[in-house]
């Protein structure tokens, strides 16, 4: 948003009305100098990690130091087809993470809105190889855009295994303790034969990348059809068919990230925010933008002055 060439390109693709038909508004684009502290949690608490992959559609921060042998800057040109350029709908730049030059098989995804705020141990991503996550159905409603995607998913999911024969083959995932109350419909829906929606919560997600290549092996044609959605569309699939698709197969340890990871949506818990900051009260959260958002401006300099509060030194990925 604050970048005008980005700017000028978007509205030639785009007006106000279609913007807002199709979930787009200026929080999802507007620069708080947030960003900083999401590298200076990275090195602080995660110093285990050995290469960033820094994706925009080209624009560099003006402070960030691009000769860190960490980072590495990826253009969405860099691995999306180029008839698919431009593209605003993340869900199409998320489904072709996997064409990443360089990327590793074992990989953890953040949003732009996702922080680490404690030290975490590479084991809250993975375990014995295989990402960390929650399998737990959640009947999501047709009411929203986003829920119609994720229902896109499932046909999908359905198509290609066999829920019966899934949750007998790891019984243990699926019925694991450790998820607690929010395993209610795994207990419900047991002889229940076909899939539905898992809970989706909003989180920082581990990956291999051989779950992409398999998915598009798979649903390439629909997965290449929607890629023609420049903004975000009923019709599109996202990156929850690779994480369902990852946990159907069996590669996942149990975790309830539920235990260290929290969202706050800024329009209606602006002050747990800011003291889960302080506080360091979880491992990673997600702040939540929104245009509706009461004084605005005095929120998000609270909201550095906690992260200044917790992470005040420069990271090497700072010039």
């Amino acid at each position: 948003m604050s970048d005008p060439a980005w700017r000028e390109e978007f509205n030639t693709y785009s007006t106000r009305k279609k913007e807002e038909k199709n979930g787009v508004s200026d929080a999802r684009f507007r620069d708080q100098g947030l960003l900083r502290y999401w590298f200076r949690g990275v090195e602080k608490f995660a110093p285990w990690v050995r290469r960033i992959h820094f994706v925009t559609c080209g624009q560099t921060p003006s402070w960030l130091d691009t000769s860190n042998p960490k980072l590495r800057l990826v253009s969405h040109r860099d691995f999306i087809p180029e008839e698919f350029l431009p593209t605003y709908n993340s869900v199409v730049i998320e489904r072709y993470m996997h064409r990443i030059p360089g990327l590793a098989e074992r990989f953890v995804y953040f949003n732009d809105d996702f922080f680490i705020i404690r030290p975490v141990s590479p084991e809250r991503f993975f375990r014995d190889g295989l990402p960390c996550d929650f399998a737990c159905f959640q009947y999501n409603p047709s009411w929203s855009q986003w829920y119609k995607t994720l229902k896109n998913n499932i046909r999908i999911i359905n198509r290609h295994f066999d829920k019966r024969e899934v949750t007998r083959r790891d019984h243990d995932k699926w019925f694991n303790p450790i998820y607690g109350k929010k395993a209610k419909w795994n207990r419900r829906l047991k002889h229940y034969g076909k899939f539905i929606t898992l809970r989706t919560h909003h989180n920082a997600q581990p990956y291999l990348r051989q779950t992409f290549e398999r998915v598009w092996e798979a649903a390439g044609d629909e997965l290449t059809a929607t890629s023609a959605n420049r903004f975000r569309a009923s019709s599109d699939l996202s990156p929850e068919l690779f994480r369902t698709w990852q946990i159907c197969e069996g590669n996942f340890t149990p975790y309830n990230t539920y235990c260290d990871t929290k969202m706050f949506p800024l329009m209606v818990r602006p002050r747990q925010a800011v003291r889960a900051i302080y506080e360091q009260k979880y491992t990673l959260i997600c702040l939540n933008d929104n245009v509706h958002i009461r004084h605005y401006d005095r929120l998000m300099q609270r909201i550095r002055d906690a992260f200044q509060h917790i992470l005040p030194d420069k990271s090497s990925f700072e010039l």
